[in-house]
């Protein structure tokens, strides 16, 4: 008899709900049936209706599965790929799940991943107590003000949409197959699926390398390092905000002077307590609205009248200024947990093209697949650039932002003609989250540079009647469809868009 041949290739369906990310892959078996796999599914909590529209997504996923999903991949922990496990938690539990896939970082046994989970957790519960405090701070100055839109923005990836950590939307998915997990790290031999024989998958990150983690931004040819004192800043922070709360007895052990020296601001403010002196000081020089008759024998200065800065003196304090240090513990968390991003990469074999899956990987990560390297049996050896050499269909990472997608260590290596693009974000809604350009309009001219056409953006108008801009098929693409969709108040909607890969 005969062996049966497996077409070479696959499809993927991205959903796109505009900030998240959720694609599901289905690959041929020899048998004739279907090998499915499920990488994220999440919404970010700005998303208007977006409890709805992850229902909407895991019924349809459902619905095209057969309610089979043989590996589920978890990238990292942010709401925005992972939430949909708790929010339809009811519509996951019906699935037959065969394994669960994560990076190293998420293993609780690993004690590297034990040490970045411990400053994970501390720094989101300091990031916490500081949205909470400049959540009251009604005299704190602007650039104070931006510093808590900025950090709330950057919780609402460690929370659901109705608040939950972002610790329980993983379990939620571990909860789906707790004894068939699998902890995926670079440098261990490429897997291999036994009813896929013509696929390999490959594990470029995270590394396991500090360094790697730590870098989150370039500047021109220059990278650099971010700071190393991220786990002293969230302590800080921690013990202030301990040693500040109204039955708070922890002593900072940062800070300058003993808990017995002082007065409590809030009790100058409201005028109750402390010595009457420090008191009457403190209300005619920092609380503002203070006489002005006071104020001139006090100060002993020359009666002069209309400065408006001697009659309201608030200006003078820094009651707030403290917490700008937790603009960098958010930056620190935000993209040390990006580049701990699960990063794939897909092998045909019998044509060797591969087809890269990037999550939000940020720069140390994209840097260490540089020197990642795997020992095939055949004795062939293959590498990190190898891999994006060949690579001719690219998931854009991180929502096509400025600090992902690297160029000459990432897309400029991307060299095969056939190279085509998905970016899974809706600019609009970007927008309306205040994260500026997004997707980042250097990435897009280089991606176009590379690919021509065929750079399909999740809020293509043409995605709408499926009306292509480039003929099919053409380089990687061998097919292409969309689900329902609309458009509403200019703002571009449908379902999912599903490509056909070789």
């Amino acid at each position: 008899m005969a062996k049966s041949v497996v077409p070479s290739g696959f499809t993927v369906r991205h959903y796109c709900q505009g900030i998240g990310d959720c694609h599901l892959l289905k690959f041929p078996k020899q048998d004739g049936k279907s090998f499915w796999m499920l990488i994220d599914c999440g919404v970010h909590t700005s998303i208007s209706g977006g409890g709805q529209l992850i229902e909407e997504i895991v019924a349809s996923i459902y619905e095209k599965t057969d309610g089979r999903l043989d590996v589920v991949v978890l990238t990292h922990e942010h709401a925005d790929h992972i939430s949909g496990f708790l929010a339809s938690a009811d519509r996951f539990a019906r699935f037959t799940i065969g394994e669960i896939w994560m990076a190293w970082t998420e293993s609780p046994d690993d004690p590297q991943a034990k040490e970045l989970d411990k400053f994970k957790t501390l720094a989101l519960s300091a990031l916490a107590d500081a949205s909470e405090r400049l959540n009251v701070a009604v005299n704190a100055s602007p650039a104070i003000k931006s510093l808590h839109s900025g950090i709330d923005s950057l919780l609402d990836f460690n929370f659901s949409a109705k608040g939950e950590k972002i610790r329980a939307l993983r379990d939620s998915a571990v909860a789906l197959a707790p004894n068939h997990i699998k902890y995926l790290e670079p440098g261990k031999p490429p897997i291999s699926i036994e009813v896929l024989p013509n696929l390999r998958v490959y594990v470029l990150g995270p590394s396991r390398e500090e360094k790697w983690l730590r870098i989150t931004d370039r500047d021109s040819e220059m990278y650099h390092l971010a700071g190393t004192d991220d786990r002293q800043i969230a302590h800080t922070l921690s013990c202030a905000f301990a040693a500040s709360s109204t039955n708070g007895s922890l002593q900072d052990p940062t800070a300058p002077f003993d808990p017995s020296v002082g007065s409590k601001l809030d009790e100058i403010g409201e005028q109750k307590g402390g010595k009457a002196a420090i008191k009457s000081f403190a209300q005619d020089h920092y609380f503002g609205s203070a006489s002005i008759r006071s104020l001139e024998i006090r100060s002993r200065q020359p009666k002069k009248s209309n400065d408006p800065n001697k009659i309201d003196q608030s200006w003078r304090r820094i009651d707030y200024e403290w917490l700008g240090a937790s603009a960098d513990l958010a930056m620190q968390l935000d993209n040390k947990t990006n580049n701990t991003s699960l990063v794939l990469a897909f092998e045909l074999i019998d044509t060797q093209r591969v087809f890269l899956f990037a999550a939000d990987a940020q720069v140390g990560n994209w840097l260490s697949w540089e020197k990642t390297n795997w020992k095939l049996k055949t004795g062939d050896v293959v590498t990190g650039p190898d891999l994006l050499a060949r690579t001719v269909y690219y998931k854009v990472g991180h929502h096509g932002s400025q600090n992902a997608t690297l160029e000459k260590k990432g897309l400029e290596l991307m060299t095969d003609k056939d190279l085509a693009a998905f970016i899974p974000t809706n600019k609009k809604d970007a927008l309306n989250v205040g994260w500026g350009e997004m997707p980042f309009h250097g990435i897009l001219t280089a991606l176009q540079s590379r690919c021509g056409e065929r750079v399909i953006r999740a809020d293509d108008e043409w995605l709408l009647n499926t009306k292509a801009p480039f003929k099919v098929p053409t380089g990687s693409i061998q097919g292409i469809r969309s689900g329902p969709g609309k458009s509403k108040d200019g703002n571009t909607r449908r379902r999912w868009v599903e490509i056909d890969l070789a």
